[in-house]
């Protein structure tokens, strides 16, 4: 389980303590004040793990309030739960991350009636739809977010580990190419959608991702256009990357709904050719 080992790397955890001492001048004519209260110690995985425990979820739609690591800040995200998922019938995930990740909404996981909730209607599927916090996914406190939520819901939760899906739409959409990258383990698949994600490292090395990709772009995308984001799908295949890359007629990048009929057609691909 991710969250177990997780946790205990200190290269992946980054928490910023911030102590204010101050001196007095040494003049002896009042009481010595009383030392400031000690800075609160870190929430430790045990208590995260309690609290989302402790969590009602529903059948349908569940929007969320988690506190994190550390205290007073928060993960917000939108679980969908399926009908029927025990133990016995464990049920995909489908992990949604959302556009527009530096815009600071804060409803912005909350939209997945466009796209993700029709394209898996009747799939009876977990969707797991967190809140950027105004960062792009792959800056280290969305990376801390991202892989402890999806601990404790493949941990706790009836779902089928070998069928879990990562799909978002442009700034999403780079996010899930990052996942795909970086933590092939997590996912069985990846829907990136509208993106222009470069999938060489520092070292400027182009390396095989072994998670199959269902790339969707829109011909007249006006943010990220088409011929760059086509360059760098072409070198993640000539790398040995399994890439679909459907090119959307007409679609562009400000009408993310327009995108529904590709992303239909991308679950056909997932539960054909990959579950």
């Amino acid at each position: 389980m991710i969250i177990h080992s997780f946790f205990k790397n200190p290269l992946l955890i980054c928490i910023l303590f911030l102590s204010l001492i101050s001196c007095g001048g040494g003049d002896d004519d009042g009481p010595i004040p009383d030392p400031p209260d000690p800075t609160p110690l870190p929430r430790s995985a045990q208590d995260v793990i309690d609290d989302f425990n402790a969590l009602n979820f529903n059948v349908g739609t569940n929007d969320v309030q988690l506190e994190s690591l550390v205290e007073g800040i928060f993960w917000n995200f939108r679980l969908i739960v399926p009908e029927g998922a025990t133990a016995a019938n464990q049920r995909p995930l489908v992990v949604r991350l959302h556009g527009a990740a530096q815009s600071g909404s804060t409803t912005a996981h909350q939209s997945t009636a466009c796209l993700v909730e029709p394209a898996f209607e009747g799939k009876d599927v977990f969707i797991l739809s967190p809140n950027s916090n105004g960062m792009l996914w792959y800056e280290q406190a969305n990376i801390v977010q991202i892989l402890a939520l999806m601990d404790l819901v493949t941990s706790n939760l009836n779902v089928d580990e070998d069928k879990v899906v990562m799909t978002g739409y442009s700034d999403g959409g780079n996010g899930s190419w990052f996942y795909a990258q970086y933590y092939q383990d997590l996912i069985s698949a990846a829907i990136p959608m509208a993106t222009s994600y470069n999938t060489a490292n520092n070292a400027g090395e182009i390396n095989k991702i072994n998670v199959p990709l269902y790339v969707i772009h829109g011909s007249e995308d006006e943010l990220f256009p088409l011929d760059i984001t086509e360059g760098f799908v072409d070198e993640s295949k000539d790398a040995g990357s399994d890439i679909t890359f459907v090119i959307a007629d007409g679609l562009v990048h400000n009408e993310p709904c327009d995108y529904q009929d590709e992303l239909d057609k991308a679950v056909d691909w997932l539960y054909n050719d990959i579950w």
